[in-house]
């Protein structure tokens, strides 16, 4: 979906989706997904924090030390997370109060802006409700039931290389559960829980990319899913099934 500007705090993202469907001559049809990226869900929701705004607090500052991070950041990593999973010089990895790990909680300081004022951008407050947003102002507007996964790219256990993940959810299942389906020889699935917004995100991601291409969004057509509404959170592992913790 191009041409897509700098987005501003108060910006409708909703309204901007819909500018850039019609550049590019499409008209978002029942069953679409829309993937936005969550930079500039965060902008629009004035998530932007200065540095210089920022006092460190004790444990901010020890762990400053022990990574080798600004205090400043780190204190704002703290106040984002449930709790610190690990950590060692140059990686902090948090349990973020959305559910998931990551590190630095997602904080992010890439793409952020040009006024040179040392700034960070944070997580929406609350993904699932921006995409319910975003969902909600496309329908008013054209009549059409789409779908919307708010994305950001994570690391991985055990895996290198970042990829798109969802981490908000609306208009269709975050997880597809598949069990009791039969596959091509008659074999009933017995462990098939699909992470369907995860690889919606992945995939969008290879049009988004990571740097300079300036594409936050992206339109998904032709999936066929169930008519569920999930939310990101069923896509987190409960503490007690977590064989790694």
């Amino acid at each position: 979906m191009p041409g897509i500007p700098d987005v501003q705090p108060g910006d409708d993202v909703g309204r901007l989706l819909l500018a850039a469907l019609d550049r590019a001559g499409l008209a978002p049809l029942d069953g679409d997904v829309v993937a936005v990226a969550q930079k500039i869900v965060s902008k629009a929701e004035g998530r932007l924090v200065a540095l210089s705004n920022v006092e460190a607090g004790a444990r901010a500052i020890e762990l400053g030390e022990q990574v080798g991070k600004d205090p400043r950041l780190m204190e704002l990593i703290l106040r984002e997370s449930d709790e610190v999973s690990r950590i060692r010089p140059g990686v902090i990895i948090v349990r973020h109060r959305l559910g998931f790990t990551s590190a630095n909680a997602g904080i992010d300081r890439s793409n952020v802006g040009p006024d040179g004022e040392e700034r960070v951008l944070l997580l929406p407050l609350d993904p699932d409700a921006s995409a319910r947003r975003i969902r909600e102002t496309i329908a008013a507007a054209r009549g059409a039931t789409v779908g919307v996964v708010i994305t950001d790219s994570h690391g991985r256990p055990f895996r290198l290389g970042t990829v798109g993940v969802a981490i908000g959810v609306a208009g269709l299942p975050a997880l597809w559960d598949r069990r009791g389906e039969l596959d091509r020889y008659g074999y009933r699935l017995q462990h098939t829980d699909v992470g369907v917004a995860d690889e919606i995100a992945a995939a969008a991601g290879l049009l988004m990319g990571q740097a300079a291409e300036g594409l936050p969004a992206v339109l998904l057509r032709g999936l066929q899913l169930p008519p569920t509404d999930g939310r990101a959170v069923d896509l987190v592992r409960p503490k007690e099934l977590d064989l790694y913790r």
